[in-house]
């Protein structure tokens, strides 16, 4: 047991511990976060020299990269003799969870060796810092090395796919998998099922769900979830109810996936039922992203009364971030509905809790579009002397395969004198319509 190892470590006979022990101890302190324990640890491994064993140093590396701690765990690194692949993947693995990116990368071109484990480090870096065409770059890299993934890349590259919406490359990636007769685990089943719905196939989704002949709470909020997104929020409460049934218990994931179905299918008064199951049935307690799922589908529907209500029952946060999740969704629907009053009064609150740029804009632009142009000018004035900065819009589009990214204001990209040029016969056209792309 790794508690009982800590005990143990302090007794006398620590002194004399073996290079084993050392290495047992250093796992036990990084799965209990035992901060403390693992410097003690470390410390005596330098007095031994046990730390230029490449077993225990892995470990030790191991294990500040566990503790967010990559100085000394690249200290250590830096001072083995002989290292192994496990010595750079662990390395690469713990740049990439505390998002030095660029360092993991510089790293891995360093590697003498390349096996799996250090390209579905990379891959998986890339990918859990949001650089999904990185991490799909990394994977074609991999392929051409003649290296054979495994499930890790096989769901870091899945995620990617369906956080950017490739569907072809999904597509290509599970028929890969078919031909290649890899096992399909649950894991890998809820991943595809996963990416086919965020990528706009809900019906491969539904029918590879359908099939599964194991399910885990993962997989239902996944199904959920996908159900939600399409704004099928029925087929959503349906097959929650078939969960249900089923007897798998919901978790506090599962009721955001609900909240947001009601959300998006306006059904509010089921949104508040499935609140009463939650907290009443299974004794969750609803965090901060519940409370805004719920202001936001209570406000769709007209609940204004309801909505203040709520957010008035939300329990004070030590996390001032928390409490702002719920004030940004009541802003962001006071907004779109033109409710002035209640949204300066949101803003106020969130103002006082965050300064960031959304919050200006969106008030600014409720004044804009209520006539209340002086207001929405005070409002710009105020971001100005208060140094907040409106953080740039971004859109992606998939052309022939390749993902293109566009950011407000950006005229890098190699194409831009011809996307000018139809954009400015878009406005033309618009114009003839009677129309304005500003409205």
């Amino acid at each position: 047991m790794p508690g009982t190892s800590s005990h143990t470590f302090r007794t006398p006979p620590f002194v004399s511990a073996t290079p084993s022990s050392k290495l047992s101890f250093s796992k036990a302190c990084a799965k209990l976060q035992f901060f403390h324990f693992g410097e003690l640890v470390y410390g005596h491994c330098l007095k031994l020299g046990f730390v230029f064993d490449i077993f225990v140093g892995n470990a030790l590396i191991s294990m500040f990269c566990g503790f967010d701690n990559v100085k000394v765990a690249r200290y250590i690194f830096d001072d083995i003799p002989g290292l192994d692949v496990v010595s750079w993947t662990v390395m690469i693995s713990g740049y990439g969870q505390m998002g030095d990116i660029d360092t993991a990368r510089l790293l891995f071109d360093e590697a003498p060796v390349k096996d799996r484990g250090i390209w579905g480090a990379m891959i998986s870096g890339y990918v859990k810092n949001n650089c999904f065409k990185e991490g799909l770059y990394m994977f074609r890299l991999m392929q051409m090395s003649d290296t054979e993934p495994d499930e890790a890349i096989f769901v870091s590259i899945l995620s990617a796919c369906a956080h950017l919406g490739a569907l072809d490359t999904g597509i290509w990636i599970h028929k890969y998998m078919d031909q290649q007769k890899f096992p399909l685990t649950l894991r890998l089943r809820t991943c595809l099922v996963d990416m086919y719905a965020k990528c706009g196939n809900l019906g491969i989704a539904k029918k590879l769900f359908d099939e599964m002949q194991q399910r885990d709470v993962v997989s239902w909020n996944v199904m959920i979830s996908g159900m939600a997104m399409h704004g099928d929020g029925g087929s959503a409460i349906q097959l929650f109810r078939q969960m249900e049934k089923d007897g798998v218990r919901p978790d506090d994931i599962t009721f955001i996936a609900l909240f947001s179905a009601c959300s998006y299918s306006g059904l509010a008064f089921e949104g508040l039922r499935i609140l009463d199951r939650m907290c009443n049935v299974y004794k969750i307690e609803p965090k901060s992203e519940h409370f805004g799922c719920i202001i936001d589908l209570l406000i769709r529907g007209g609940l204004f009364e309801e909505a203040n209500q709520i957010i008035q029952r939300m329990p004070d946060s030590s996390n001032p971030s928390d409490e702002a999740i719920a004030w940004r969704a009541l802003l962001r629907s006071y907004c779109s509905r033109g409710q002035t009053k209640l949204a300066e009064v949101a803003a106020e609150k969130l103002m006082r809790l965050e300064d960031h740029s959304g919050v200006y804009v969106l008030l600014s632009n409720l004044y804009a579009s209520s006539g209340k142009h002086y207001d929405a000018k005070r409002i710009k004035q105020m971001m100005k002397s208060r140094g907040v900065n409106k953080a740039p819009g971004c859109s992606s589009i998939k052309i022939n395969g390749e993902a293109h990214e566009f950011i407000a204001g950006e005229k890098s990209h190699l194409q831009m004198d011809e996307i000018h040029l139809i954009l400015e016969k878009l406005d033309e056209q618009l114009h003839h319509a009677g129309l304005s792309p500003y409205s």
